[in-house]
């Protein structure tokens, strides 16, 4: 079995439960507008929001783009005219405080940390990532965070990874494996950077892409028989 040494892991719906910090930011978000969080005004902000990010991780638009028109394409669907940067400052300081764990994550990362070199790989607001990973006690078991924000690219391009990748001491690519739940971001893009991927797949999505993972996991303890180590 190859044996790997560094490990880049996603954060968000790899990690910690994005999901669950969304629903609780943007009920507190719309409420303040008078609008009722509904699963059809999730949906379409999730629309919204994906889609705006999506561009963003292809290089057209810059992340400025995407956090300042989110929520006022939203509303404007409802008839209101807003600040759109204002309400997005607003969302992140209740999203900052979201900081659930995916099961098993921190026993996960404590047993692999001091054994193997972990390191953060995320798109995002740096500010938001770092509160949310030093709150849920992940923080201090990775070696360095390394979000787009600070990077000037974002996954899956090939010059975030350089990036990272200059900043790890003594990198062999053939011993990297990059773990995430997206196969646009985190699969492609370790898939460009020429190393192994696992794609994380709780819901058992199909893939309907090109995108191939190394490995595809449910749970992730089913990490440990990759690794080759003891759960």
């Amino acid at each position: 079995m190859k044996k790997y040494q560094t490990l880049f892991f996603d954060v968000d719906d790899t990690l910690l439960d994005f999901r669950a910090a969304e629903n609780t930011a943007l009920r507190l978000l719309l409420e303040g507008q008078n609008i009722p969080f509904t699963q059809e005004t999730k949906s379409r902000y999730q629309q919204i929001n994906q889609g705006l990010w999506r561009a963003f991780e292809e290089g057209k638009i810059d992340q400025e783009a995407v956090l300042n028109t989110r929520f006022s394409t939203l509303l404007k669907e409802y008839g209101l005219e807003v600040d759109g940067a204002l309400l997005d400052a607003q969302y992140r300081s209740y999203l900052e405080e979201g900081h659930q764990l995916i099961p098993g994550a921190f026993k996960l990362i404590a047993d692999l940390h001091g054994t193997f070199e972990l390191y953060i790989v995320t798109n995002g607001v740096s500010r938001m990532q770092d509160r949310r990973l030093r709150d849920s006690g992940l923080f201090p078991l990775f070696k360095q965070i390394f979000v787009s924000e600070d990077t000037g690219y974002q996954k899956p391009m090939k010059e975030f990874f350089d990036f990272v990748f200059a900043r790890v001491p003594d990198f062999s690519p053939e011993r990297g494996l990059i773990i995430g739940d997206s196969l646009h971001s985190d699969i492609k893009g370790g898939q460009l950077a020429g190393i192994d991927t696992c794609w994380f797949n709780p819901e058992r999505k199909e893939n309907d892409t090109e995108v191939v993972p190394t490995y595809e996991i449910q749970k992730l303890d089913e990490l440990y028989s990759i690794l080759a180590v003891n759960a």
